[in-house]
């Protein structure tokens, strides 16, 4: 059966929103960010899906593990950043639509800390707030086949990955299947699922937007509980990629040289003339005197061929 949402106006709006800044991303070869920002991006993702589940080490502590650097905190805390680096480290190695592939990613994220890592659950949860429970998950066995039926929902169904992977999201956090481990694996997994079509999201913290709006996530959780499908959550996880891709395409732009903004500008305007105006509306996050001064450069550098004056300038790449 396919999992009940709807693709609300809401969910369409943010679909399309999110789809341009991938082709944004896209466009200006930001699908591999580079070295130093994809090992700060690791770092968060890791620092805050684990955050979010309770652990306490802040981003210094997880780049020190990171680092093979000696820190002092609770075992428990420290031994979740390892199994969580080695997972991330590997996410190539993970199939997205099988069922062994995923039993195995919890096997080495809760390895030395969940006995019955790897493994489904054997009994009844039920999750509280407070002295309430919040979410009763279903029978322990019909878990097995639920998950059977979420790997074939999405192998074979035809909606956009981005939806599919925040269904899954949902629909696991919803089944509950091991006794530990099911936020960090739907936050991982919804991960492994889009880094198969779009390769930026293997270094896209999410997490770390989602660690912000923790509320927020919960809330989305529960209202899509109480309506019996997965739209509410939906709605908020494109949001949440829409933020994190945005933070990368301005962290990402503001951290070029003139240079490697000449390159990508010259890829889109090869054959045509441009003003100072079209530069500035490429590259929105400089100013209008850095948008002169790399213009210029170019022109002394050979690069560009400048013609008119003031109003009248325009160039066009040799």
């Amino acid at each position: 059966m396919k999992p009940p949402y709807s693709l609300s106006p809401v969910v369409l709006g943010l679909l399309t929103k999110v789809s341009e800044k991938i082709g944004q991303v896209s466009a200006a070869h930001l699908e591999q960010p580079r070295a130093e920002l994809r090992k700060q991006n690791r770092i968060r993702t890791i620092q805050a899906s684990l955050g979010i589940e309770g652990n306490t080490l802040n981003l210094a502590q997880v780049t020190a593990i990171l680092e093979n650097k000696r820190v002092v905190a609770p075992l428990k805390d420290i031994h979740e950043v390892q199994n969580a680096i080695a997972v991330y480290d590997h996410l190539d190695r993970l199939s997205a639509d099988r069922l062994p592939s995923f039993l195995q990613a919890h096997a080495a994220l809760m390895k030395g800390l969940l006995a019955s890592a790897g493994k489904l659950r054997s009994g009844d949860v039920g999750i509280a707030k407070g002295s309430q429970v919040t979410h009763l998950a279903p029978p322990a066995d019909r878990v097995k086949g639920l998950l059977k039926d979420l790997f074939t929902y999405i192998k074979m169904d035809k909606d956009p990955i981005l939806i599919r992977s925040c269904v899954f999201h949902y629909e696991l956090e919803f089944i509950h299947p091991f006794e530990d481990g099911n936020g960090r694996m739907g936050r991982l997994w919804q991960t492994v699922m889009l880094t198969k079509q779009y390769p930026v999201f293997a270094f896209l913290p999410v997490e770390s937007i989602i660690k912000k709006r923790q509320n927020a996530y919960y809330r989305a959780l529960s209202l899509s509980d109480k309506s019996g499908n997965a739209t509410a959550f939906i709605e908020f996880m494109l949001g949440a990629i829409d933020e994190a891709l945005e933070e990368l395409l301005q962290t990402q732009r503001k951290s070029l040289s003139a240079k490697e903004r000449m390159e990508l500008f010259k890829k889109e305007q090869l054959d045509t003339t441009f003003t100072r105006a079209h530069y500035l509306k490429k590259f929105k996050e400089i100013s209008s005197p850095t948008a002169s001064r790399d213009l210029q450069q170019a022109v002394e550098n050979g690069l560009l061929i400048k013609t008119g004056d003031k109003r009248t300038t325009k160039y066009r790449f040799k």
